[in-house]
């Protein structure tokens, strides 16, 4: 397996909670989200602080300035993502600056500075509607195969025990 692609041309990525020792796996979805997942892969490893989120429910993510050379379309979108769902979210500092959100000056967030969100869906029964500025869709982009119950725990635990000093992380394995 060369380069984490399957002789039929499936790709994928290990999830990880590094702090809390636990990842999954997960294949990209490129006859889905062909240009997102090009994108993704191409700038892999990516890590960075790991939030839960507030709005959507059953949600962890990192953000990252943007990585894309041209950033991708909406493609294979959702506003209820799935169990194992991966999805791609662009903003811009402005969009996330409110106090509201609680990133303060640590998240590098600037005002119109491109902010890539990946995030991991862990559970039912997400919503992906924002009070500040409506429907927030998301490019699904790959699905966990492997260990979702393992890192749905995790997620669970960083939920009631804190975010702080963990970090999610994206890798080809």
């Amino acid at each position: 397996m060369a380069d984490s692609t399957t002789e039929s041309g499936t790709r994928f990525i290990e999830v990880s909670l590094a702090k809390r020792g636990v990842a999954c796996t997960a294949k990209l979805l490129d006859d889905r989200a062909p240009l997102t997942c090009a994108a993704v892969w191409d700038a892999l490893p990516l890590v960075s602080d790991v939030y839960h989120a507030k709005y959507a429910r059953n949600e962890i993510y990192a953000l990252f300035p943007a990585f894309a050379e041209q950033e991708p379309p909406l493609e294979n979108p959702t506003v209820t993502p799935i169990p194992g769902d991966l999805c791609y979210f662009s903003f811009n500092g402005t969009q996330l600056g409110s106090q509201s959100y609680g990133y303060g000056s640590g998240a590098g967030l600037s005002a119109g500075a491109p902010v890539i969100d990946l995030a991991l869906f862990y559970e039912r029964n997400n919503l992906l509607m924002n009070g500040d500025v409506g429907w927030v869709p998301g490019i699904v982009w790959g699905q966990v195969v492997e260990g979702l119950d393992t890192m749905a725990e995790a997620c669970q635990d960083l939920w009631r025990s804190g975010a702080v000093g963990e970090t999610l992380g994206f890798r080809r394995v």
